[in-house]
């Protein structure tokens, strides 16, 4: 359910219009799915899987209340919604308390001087392997102008790796300490197509001569994807929400977590055509394939061989596009920090981690702790991940509440060292980055020379692939506190994530909102009477 509201202020005898508002009401259920075509138990939202798609313009205000209808707590994040001010609305373990069974919780957005490809999904146990998830759309505004023509319509894919497996025993794996493997498949926005089945449901379906814009997310839990239009070519026009040169390419890599949007006119003979997706850069080969339509068409393209598909070669990364946002490159940088993956183990069980420290969610949120002046409740420990990773990380993990201090509005340099064998992906939280550099080998000060300082593409996620780092350069100025994490879910849920305290000196308004009043308190914050609590709220 969704309205959209324009409110209106009155102030010394003037009426100001705010931004618009949309409201959303969702209903989060268990429900019967069959990515795969084998039935398990997943997640729905307002009995959708994938769910609702949130359509707004940039500078939106999104009111969404959420009904928790599972017998567990539940919580979604916003990836790449940067929440300016407002970290108490990001969703994760570390910023909020999960949404009790049979209690809501509305949160409210803002998706502030923002455009772009973007998807929401469940932080709490297990359940992004389970659905919980959605696309969010944020559109330019009519008086912005886009560096393209507006499409004929734009659909949403969200795509990924599935396991058959249900969200419960692939939690209960990772609990006992052990991993939960490789998936059986991969799903397109909730179904997965076989070539010859052409009696499925499109995708899309286009009529002749018209472009379209197709924004896509790879929301699985472990694997980069390929995708291509069979004898379509693709023009990338958005990373995340910025615009890249508008390069043409027969397929592209999309990793773990992250979004672009691509158009396509359809200028081929009209019948059925297909939409591919397979797995990359891992040991297993995984296909799927779904319908894209040609309005009045006549049946499927001759071509449409199963030996043809796959064997489409994929194409290299986008070109960056100058920005024109500010010159990042002359900024002198402030900080390094060097973090480097690793797999290990805790008692006897497998973690991950960054720079031989794993992190753990205590059941007090980091943010909560740290906003009531009570870090101790949530075990913070400033100073357990160093900026450098040790000479040599022990396999023995390491484990506890992984909070970095960082100074507000500092120009920071990260680097991400993947010394593993498996590609990795990085996301950050109430920021966009530049990625500057991707290369093979081990990062050493002298790889600066080689940075993109000029047209690096402003993003959320960064890959990085085996034996490989990347260098990514932000400025820290969304006061919060902010998870960065790998994307691929098992390794975040064991450990690879930890969280940026980004703290403003002045403890003002301006800069960062004080604890919205229905937010819910949680963990060993219910012990403490409330009389030894800020009676007042500390920012002003």
């Amino acid at each position: 359910m969704m309205f959209v509201a324009f409110l209106l202020c009155l102030s010394a005898g003037t009426i100001l219009a705010e931004d618009p508002y949309l409201f959303f009401d969702w209903k989060v259920t268990y429900g019967t799915i069959s990515p795969l075509g084998v039935p398990q138990q997943g997640i729905l939202i307002n009995g959708q899987f994938p769910g609702p798609t949130i359509n707004c313009t940039s500078n939106n205000n999104i009111i969404v209340n959420v009904f928790n209808q599972l017998d567990e707590p539940f919580l979604l994040t916003w990836a790449g919604i940067q929440q300016r001010k407002n970290s108490w609305m990001d969703g994760t373990l570390g910023t909020m308390c999960p949404i009790l069974p049979g209690r809501n919780f509305t949160y409210k957005l803002q998706v502030k001087d923002q455009i772009g490809t973007y998807f929401y999904f469940p932080t709490t146990a297990f359940h992004r392997a389970a659905g919980g998830l959605g696309m969010i759309q944020v559109q330019s505004r009519d008086l912005i102008p886009i560096p393209y023509d507006r499409p004929a319509d734009e659909f949403a894919v969200l795509l990924g790796d599935w396991y058959n497996k249900g969200h419960k025993t692939l939690k209960k794996t990772l609990d006992s300490g052990h991993t939960i493997g490789l998936p059986d498949g991969i799903q397109i926005n909730g179904k997965s197509g076989k070539v010859g089945d052409n009696a499925a449901e499109p995708l899309a379906t286009m009529e002749p001569g018209k472009t379209y814009k197709y924004r896509i997310c790879n929301v699985g839990l472990r694997i980069s994807v390929n995708f291509r239009f069979q004898g379509h070519i693709m023009k990338l026009v958005e990373i995340e929400g910025s615009h890249p040169v508008q390069n043409a390419y027969d397929s592209l890599d999309l990793h773990v977590g992250q979004c672009l949007a691509v158009l396509v006119t359809a200028d081929q003979a009209p019948k059925d055509y297909y939409f591919v997706a397979s797995s990359r850069f891992s040991k297993i080969q995984l296909t799927s394939v779904a319908i894209i339509r040609y309005a009045n068409g006549k049946g499927p393209h001759p071509l449409s061989s199963h030996h043809h598909l796959l064997n489409m070669l994929p194409a290299l990364p986008a070109r960056p596009n100058p920005q024109g946002t500010y010159h990042y490159g002359k900024i002198n940088i402030t900080r390094t920090i060097k973090l480097a993956n690793f797999r290990g183990a805790h008692d006897g069980k497998l973690r991950f981690g960054i720079n031989g420290v794993s992190h753990q969610n205590p059941s007090t949120p980091l943010k909560i702790a740290e906003y009531f002046g009570k870090p101790d409740l949530a075990f913070i420990n400033y100073d357990l991940l160093k900026d450098e990773p040790p000479k040599e990380i022990s396999t023995s993990v390491v484990t506890g509440s992984v909070v970095v201090n960082a100074t507000f509005r500092n120009f920071v340099e990260i680097i991400f060292e993947n010394q593993e064998k498996t590609i990795q992906t990085w996301h950050l939280d109430g920021h966009s980055f530049f990625a500057v550099a991707i290369e093979h080998g081990k990062w050493s000060p002298e790889k600066r020379k080689n940075y993109n300082l000029l047209d690096a593409v402003s993003r959320n996620t960064v890959q990085v692939y085996p034996n490989s780092w990347a260098a990514i350069l932000t400025t820290l100025d969304n006061a919060g506190m902010w998870n960065l994490r790998s994307e691929m879910a098992e390794r975040a849920y064991l450990g690879q994530q930890l969280y940026f305290s980004v703290l403003s000196p002045g403890r003002s308004t301006r800069d960062e909102y004080n604890i919205p009043p229905n937010h819910q308190l949680c963990g060993r914050l219910l012990d403490i009477p409330k009389s030894e609590l800020p009676q007042s709220p500390p920012y002003a």
